[in-house]
């Protein structure tokens, strides 16, 4: 039991937790999951921590078949520019390992902002928590239960 699904449990939203052997040898947590699940990419979301100021953080989620546009994500915030965390702050920010980093349950909720596609999804797929679990919930839920706002954030990977 991770902090993220008690999280879910706590916010009364339906929920369904999928395990996978995660491969310590591969460093794209997000794409791993999918193929390892039978998920179609575009439905599971990677939670990435950025800086947003001195001493201010925030939350990008966006499909791990795509990158979250930082320029968007900082006009999303309403600030002039951010930058990805240092993985160590990100770490300790929200409690959880990189790989694992759920925008459920963290230790300090911080500012999210959801990629606006995930709208179009019936259902999404994110870390609960730790390397090779996901936790799969309503698009809407996702938003009520993390607070977060939608934006355009992703533009493709390459």
């Amino acid at each position: 039991m991770t902090p993220a699904i008690i999280a879910a449990r706590r916010a009364g939203v339906a929920h369904e937790v999928l395990a996978y052997r995660h491969d310590p040898a591969v460093a794209a947590y997000g794409l791993e999951a999918a193929h390892a699940l039978g998920l179609e990419p575009e439905s599971v979301y990677k939670t990435l921590v950025v800086e947003s100021g001195p001493r201010a953080w925030a939350l990008g989620l966006v499909a791990v078949d795509t990158q979250l546009d930082l320029k968007a994500m900082a006009t999303a915030l309403g600030v002039r520019r951010v930058d990805m965390a240092d993985p160590q702050v990100a770490e300790r920010l929200t409690g959880y390992v990189v790989g694992g980093i759920s925008p459920l349950g963290q230790r300090r909720r911080l500012p999210t902002v959801i990629d606006e596609r995930v709208m179009l999804l019936p259902r999404v797929h994110v870390s609960a928590g730790r390397r090779g679990l996901e936790i799969a919930l309503a698009p809407a839920d996702l938003v009520a239960a993390t607070g977060a706002t939608l934006a355009t954030l992703a533009r493709a990977s390459g």
